[in-house]
């Protein structure tokens, strides 16, 4: 053994302690043991080899033995900077002058670690405490209802309703990791696009024996429940009733629309949030503290000084507070999208560096741009089937009935972008046209029938500009409902009236038979292009006399 001196000792390999032969493998596992580096800690390997008299004497050329040494025991090169600093007293010479041409020649161990992250940040960062969980006060605050179920581990069953990336998931997760460590329920997850009618059985069925041998409770948890079908979703029906279950669900719809209203009744529904700037910035900071980044303030001379003043210490991965703070606005509070991004750029980043490295020590600097480019913004949160879908077009109804422009073309543009058909677009501003503009300017209905025959002819992208000049146009337009006041006054009438509908007035009848002019079928009905002026005559039934369907109201019957 290399480590093996003249008196009958042996070098430990690792702490470079000399130890009696009988004693060495004991004294190895606990040396293994204390110098194993913490899992979330990142250190550079310490890389200073293992010269030695006997070792020079024994190997020949003591120049060559170093790097066969640290080949050999590169395993073990583990230790704290501590330890590190205690063995570069003791050898200064050499260790030191390896140590920093190691240190050049190679990236840290900390840019190592953040390329080889094997999943996705949001999963590997999920927050297990209600501590951790950022953006959604009016949820789990201090005085809400469910954190003091929570806390009393007396959970109803839930239905977490909210967009992509808002927590719904992460605090199903939270209350399985407090139901675990107090043993009081235990915790089952099913995903509604993979999970079937069986599965849910068999895990009923295994609710039934944990409850009726163990007293205990299962809570089910089913991710993208609104994947359910109705028949599907019946299944937790009587379990739910009964208690044999405690129902979980999240969905990014609508519950009043894709949960069964049987189910919903029974189930309690918690509205999440999209997160706000505030809230991801919080997310982001307890991400890059995990990493081990530094922050970099936006104030450029103070970042050039920070990063001169390190200049001579080891590379480190730094990120720009600006580069965060464009995640927080790009990923439109959508937690899981902004901590992939900041994972994507820093790893970008760091294989940059990696493959371009020099003999030089440099700081790896993630900035705004490499941000950017890991965080396209390719969508808008848009269901053309979904709620967001008739949120949108309510939305630009009530902006151009309300003359506002600027907010009707913000809506559209919401809505096409977002992948909305622009014929479905074109055909609700044509209802506009008649609905809100109505007489106050007769042309309005003639420019959105032209919208929509120019959108049926060009298609998108080009008929987009089409769309908006009309959207302007009703915006500006004059309005006036009365047409659409009164004939939902005439449908009014014709439904609340009791008993049979009064017959049509004989002398308006139409009589183009014999048999139809002898029953009295137009019978002094006067023609009034034959008159100067106007005719004194009745067209509504006898019942209805007189009444004004643009004053009338439905009181009045």
């Amino acid at each position: 053994m290399a480590g093996k001196a003249e008196t009958g000792v042996v070098k430990c390999p690792v702490c470079s302690g000399d130890f009696e032969p009988s004693r060495i493998n004991s004294h190895l596992d606990e040396c293994l043991l204390d110098h194993q580096t913490p899992s979330g800690e990142h250190t550079p390997p310490a890389k200073r080899p293992r010269v030695s008299d006997e070792a020079g004497s024994s190997g020949g050329k003591g120049g060559a033995q170093p790097e066969s040494a640290a080949g050999v025991f590169s395993l073990f090169h583990t230790k704290t900077r501590g330890a590190k600093a205690t063995e570069s007293e003791k050898e200064p010479d050499t260790s030191t002058t390896t140590s920093s041409s190691s240190s050049s020649c190679s990236n840290p161990a900390r840019s190592q670690s953040l390329l080889d992250i094997d999943r996705p940040l949001a999963e590997k960062l999920r927050p297990t405490t209600l501590e951790e969980y950022f953006g959604q006060s009016k949820v789990v605050g201090e005085q809400t209802l469910l954190r003091s179920l929570l806390q009393s581990q007396d959970i109803p069953s839930l239905i977490f309703w909210g967009p992509p990336g808002c927590g719904k998931t992460t605090l199903a997760h939270i209350i399985a990791s407090s139901c675990k460590k107090k043993g009081t329920a235990r915790f089952v997850t099913l995903s509604a696009t993979s999970a079937s009618t069986n599965d849910v059985r068999e895990v009923i069925k295994q609710a039934q024996n944990e409850l009726r041998l163990c007293k205990r409770k299962t809570i089910l948890f089913i991710d993208e429940i609104h994947r359910f079908n109705k028949s599907q979703q019946d299944t937790f029906l009587p379990h739910v009733e009964y208690g044999t279950i405690t129902l979980i669900g999240a969905t990014t719809e609508n519950p009043s629309f894709q949960v069964n209203s049987a189910l919903l009744s029974r189930c309690r529904v918690l509205v999440l949030e999209k997160l706000s700037v505030a809230a991801m910035g919080s997310i982001l900071r307890r991400a890059v503290d995990s990493l081990g980044l530094r922050v970099l303030p936006d104030d450029a001379v103070e970042q050039k000084r920070l990063t001169s003043a390190d200049r001579c210490s080891e590379p480190q991965v730094c990120i720009e507070q600006k580069a965060l703070d464009t995640i927080a606005h790009l990923c439109d509070g959508d937690a899981r999208a902004g901590l992939n991004g900041l994972q994507l750029a820093v790893q970008a980043c760091v294989a940059k560096a990696r493959s371009t490295s020099t003999h030089t020590l440099q700081h790896i600097v993630v900035q705004e741009v490499h941000i950017k480019e890991g965080l396209q913004r390719s969508h808008i949160l848009y269901d053309k089937a979904g709620e967001e879908h008739y949120n949108c077009i309510s939305a630009l109804h009530k902006s151009m009935r309300g003359s506002d422009k600027n907010a009707a073309l913000y809506w559209l543009g919401r809505m096409l972008e977002g992948g909305e058909d622009p014929l479905y677009v074109a055909r609700r501003l044509v209802r506009f046209a008649s609905e809100d503009v109505g007489l106050a300017d007769p042309a309005a209905l003639p420019q959105a029938v032209a919208a929509f025959q120019a959108c049926h002819f060009i298609g998108m992208p080009e008929c987009e500009v089409i769309l908006a000049q009309c959207v302007v146009y009703l915006a500006r337009a004059p309005k006036s409902v009365e047409v659409y006041m009164a004939y939902n006054n005439v449908k009014t009438c014709l439904r609340n009236h009791k008993g049979p509908l009064p017959p049509v007035p004989l002398h308006i009848r139409n009589a183009p038979t014999k048999l139809m002019k002898e029953l009295g079928y137009a019978k002094g009905y006067k023609y009034n292009p034959a008159f100067n002026g106007p005719v004194d005559q009745e067209y509504l039934p006898e019942e209805l006399s007189g009444i004004n369907f643009f004053t009338w109201k439905p009181t009045n019957l």
